[in-house]
């Protein structure tokens, strides 16, 4: 399905800790290529976001997910954009935090050249030349600062 970058639009993503280091993805794409990120994507149209993020981590990370908690939603305008592509995307993330399994079970998406575990202070240096969001700094703060939601704070509906 095309992706439309003229409104604000849904993406659903995981804060993944293991032995107090964050697991980062390398983007492969051309927009952010070369640059760490989370695991995050896109939500499909009529897609739950918890399943939502499962497919996403498995496809970024290569690692079964299971989501216990929200981090929380963040808003990010990406105004940097303008120049550079002629976009001003804006994001509006779920961020989920929860278990990953302890060997991968399936192997990276095209969009995901590699995975690496990074400390907090690694995180808190990278700039927008390493970073691919500035937002991601922030996630990594509210998770070590403990902040939580349950998963019942999101509910789908279809009708």
């Amino acid at each position: 399905m095309p992706r439309v970058l003229t409104q604000t639009f849904g993406v659903v993503g995981a804060i993944l800790e293991r032995n107090g280091k964050i697991l980062l993805v390398k983007e492969a794409k051309e927009i952010a290529k070369g640059m760490w990120s989370h695991p995050a994507g896109w939500i499909d149209v009529g897609e739950n976001p918890i399943e939502a993020v499962k497919r996403e981590v498995k496809e970024e990370t290569g690692f079964d997910f299971k989501p216990t908690h929200i981090l929380g939603v963040y808003s990010l305008f990406k105004k940097n954009l303008k120049q550079k592509f002629g976009i001003t995307p804006h994001p509006i993330k779920i961020i989920f935090i929860g278990k990953i399994s302890d060997n991968k079970t399936g192997k990276l998406h095209n969009d995901v050249s590699e995975t690496k575990l990074f400390t907090p202070e690694e995180i808190y240096q990278m700039d927008i030349s390493t970073l691919r969001d500035m937002d991601i700094k922030k996630m990594v703060k509210d998770y070590f600062a403990g902040k939580s939601y349950p998963l019942d704070l999101l509910t789908h509906t279809e009708e």
